[in-house]
C-alpha cells in the first residue's frame, strides 16, 4: 500500500512542475515607464514599455477620472504596438491611468498609475509661443498673396482671350470692308467718264 502511494507521488510530481511551468510561463510583468505625452484640452497620448521575451499580443488601458469611480477602458489585442491615443478628455481635469500588457494566458498586473492634468483652452492659447504665432500669421500672409496671384493671372488670361476674339472678329470683317469700298468705288464712275476723272480735258 505504501509502494503504491509512492508511485502515486512520483507520477504526480512531474504534472505539477509541468503545471507550474506553464503557469509561469503565461504570467506576464506589468507595463513599465507609463508616460503621458501631447497632452492637449480634450486628448493625450500613453506610452508605455515592456519586458523583453514577454508573449505579448495586446494591451489594455484604463482611464478614470480623478475622483469618479466611473472607468475607460480601451483594449486592443493583435498588436505590438506602444502607445494609445486618449479622447474625448475633459478640459481642466485630472485623469488615472493604468496600463496592462495581454497574452494568449491573460492579462498582466496592473502597472503603477499615472496621473496628468489637462489644460484649460485659454492656458492652452497663452502657451503658444511668439514664434509659432508669427509663423501662423507669416503663412496666413503667404496664403493671402497666392490667392491674389492667382486672381491677377485669371483676370489677365481673361483679357488676352477676349482681345484675341475681337482681333478675330475684326479681321473676318476686313475682307467684307475692302470688297465693300471697291463696289463702291465702282458705282462712283460715270459712263460718260470712265476713268471718274471729271476735270480731264477732252484732246
Amino acid at each position: 500500500m505504501e509502494q503504491r502511494g509512492l508511485c502515486a507521488a512520483i507520477v504526480l510530481l512531474p504534472l505539477g512542475v509541468l503545471a507550474l511551468s506553464v503557469r509561469a510561463e503565461t504570467l506576464l510583468s506589468a507595463p513599465l515607464n507609463v508616460t503621458i505625452r501631447e497632452i492637449e484640452v480634450n486628448s493625450a497620448v500613453v506610452t508605455w514599455e515592456i519586458l523583453e521575451g514577454d508573449p505579448v499580443i495586446g494591451f489594455a488601458i484604463t482611464q478614470q477620472k480623478k475622483d469618479v469611480r466611473m472607468l475607460r477602458l480601451i483594449q486592443e489585442v493583435n498588436t505590438t504596438t506602444r502607445s494609445c491615443a486618449l479622447w474625448d478628455l475633459d478640459e481642466d481635469t485630472e485623469y488615472i491611468v493604468h496600463v496592462q500588457s495581454i497574452s494568449m494566458g491573460g492579462s498582466s498586473p496592473l502597472s503603477e498609475p499615472v496621473l496628468f492634468r489637462t489644460p484649460k483652452e485659454s492656458e492652452k492659447m497663452a502657451s503658444q509661443s511668439p514664434g509659432e504665432e508669427e509663423f501662423a500669421h507669416a503663412a496666413q500672409l503667404r496664403a493671402g498673396e497666392l490667392i491674389i496671384i492667382v486672381v491677377v493671372l485669371v483676370m489677365w488670361a481673361g483679357v488676352i482671350a477676349l482681345f484675341c476674339r475681337q482681333y478675330d472678329i475684326i479681321k473676318d470683317n476686313e475682307p467684307n470692308n475692302n470688297k465693300d469700298k471697291a463696289k463702291n468705288s465702282s458705282e462712283c464712275s460715270t459712263p460718260e467718264h470712265p476713268q471718274g476723272g471729271l476735270l480731264r480735258s477732252n484732246v
